[in-house]
């Protein structure tokens, strides 16, 4: 099982490049997607990554950031992600292997990847939103902004 709503996201410290690490507490005011998905390269991983860095935009309209979060290791996102021209960290959930995805519910002990699992995290991270999509099936993002419209008009 997934982590669910009005949990508490835990924390994390992960590459995203060769040579910077990322940690949840680097987005505290700001509200967070996390991505986790199988693997860089497959069609339906870069479909998705694809999408996200599309609809960027409008993500961060809501204060949102994206971090994709995957098993593969800091040089095979750098590769992908100059490849696909993504604007948004890829996180290497590498060593240990799917640390990251097992404190989120996300880790898939079969083939040892990361399941496709989405969250949205608020400003003071507690997760608002998740979703657990099987793993050949792109989650698109309407649940995403239905989950950032439904923080908005919690606001209000």
């Amino acid at each position: 099982m997934i982590l669910g709503k009005n949990t508490p996201a835990p924390d994390f410290t992960l590459f995203s490049t060769p040579d910077q690490k990322l940690s949840l507490d680097d987005f505290k005011g700001k509200r967070l997607v996390l991505a986790f998905y199988p693997a860089d390269w497959s069609p339906v991983c870069s479909d998705q990554m694809a999408l996200y860095n599309e609809t960027l935009k409008i993500f961060r309209g809501y204060n949102a950031e994206v971090l994709g979060i995957s098993v593969d290791s800091k040089w095979c996102h750098l590769a992908f992600s100059d490849n696909r021209k993504l604007h948004f960290p890829l996180l290497a959930d590498f060593e240990p292997k799917g640390d990251v995805s097992r404190k989120y519910g996300a880790y898939n002990e079969e083939n040892g990847e990361s399941r496709r699992a989405l969250f949205v995290i608020d400003e003071e991270g507690i997760i608002q939103w998740s979703y657990l999509s099987p793993d050949g099936i792109n989650p698109g993002a309407d649940g995403i902004l239905d989950a950032l419209d439904a923080m908005n008009n919690q606001n209000k």
